[in-house]
């Protein structure tokens, strides 16, 4: 909320301006900053979000109250200087009206959500979550790992071949289980180089009898899917088979690939704005690396040559 009063305090002072380039008049009380109180009221939010009294959460509770109307009397702001830009026609008018337009929407949809899970007591689902002004598509993920509980952007899911090159990536929206990846990836894997793969593994997340049924019904040879949980004597006897150990060992691998693609071409964190941008740097991502992957091989295998003097 403090992010969609700063956004509407600059658009509305913006506004002004070109107001007042085209000889409009408007009530000085339309253009009034709120963004110093609502940054106060949140740092005063937080430093009560660590106490654990009733008394504490009554006065967030009451500190939150003052925050939704402070966003929702700069909304109005926005709002009514808006109806006022709509008789200027101008390209810089019509810039501003369609930045109100973005952003309007989103902010009312933070404050339904705030007065939804503070005030009414719900569960709001993430689908209908907004965490990001300006990258409304941000998922909220939750991967069920105790030193992450929730992290947020997108998750990516990489198909990686012998040699180290990624064979296919996809962008995946919403929060969805690794189980439900792996049969697409054999799919692709058999459309692009005509044949299933001799050895496919994957983390123990992604486990399940149909995905190992699937696999085996494709023509993999070699599938390694290490059980999680409870394991039966007869599984156990199964994941201790010498191709099993060692297709583990070779799966460790996949985990310093993303180690690397975060390190060295930008996996950490998108630069690019909106959907396609995010799908766009991680397909240039992608095609650095592999390309890189491709001339160090190239240069380890080249034999060097010497002229006679």
């Amino acid at each position: 909320m403090v992010d969609g009063v700063r956004v509407l305090t600059r658009l509305l002072q913006q506004a002004r301006h070109l107001l007042l380039q085209h000889n409009c008049s408007a009530n000085a009380q339309l253009f009034r900053n709120r963004h110093r109180t609502a940054r106060r009221i949140s740092w005063c939010i937080d430093s009560l979000s660590r106490t654990c009294t009733q008394q504490g959460s009554e006065q967030r509770k009451k500190a939150y109250e003052k925050l939704l109307e402070v966003a929702q009397a700069s909304l109005k702001q926005a709002q009514d200087v808006q109806k006022l830009l709509q008789n200027i026609k101008s390209l810089p008018a019509e810039k501003l009206n369609q930045a109100f337009q973005l952003f309007l929407p989103r902010i009312v949809q933070v404050v339904d959500q705030t007065y939804r899970r503070v005030f009414q007591l719900q569960k709001v689902p993430s689908s209908e979550k907004i965490v990001s002004l300006f990258e409304s598509h941000t998922d909220i993920i939750c991967r069920g790992k105790t030193n992450v509980l929730v992290e947020f952007g997108h998750k990516v899911w990489l198909d990686e071949v012998d040699g180290g090159i990624i064979s296919n990536y996809r962008v995946l929206y919403g929060n969805p289980h690794d189980t439900q990846q792996w049969c697409e990836s054999i799919e692709q894997h058999q459309q692009q180089f005509s044949h299933p793969p001799k050895q496919a593994s994957a983390d123990r997340g992604v486990f399940s009898q149909s995905n190992e049924s699937f696999a085996k019904g494709s023509g993999v040879e070699h599938i390694i899917l290490p059980k999680s949980g409870y394991k039966s004597g007869q599984r156990q006897q199964h994941e201790k088979q010498r191709y099993f150990r060692q297709g583990r060992y070779w799966h460790n691998g996949v985990e310093g690939r993303i180690s690397y693609l975060k390190r060295t071409f930008g996996f950490q964190r998108c630069l690019c704005r909106g959907k396609l941008g995010f799908e766009r740097w991680v397909g240039w991502g992608v095609i650095a690396h592999n390309l890189t992957i491709i001339s160090r091989t190239l240069v380890q295998r080249t034999p060097s040559r010497f002229k006679p003097n």
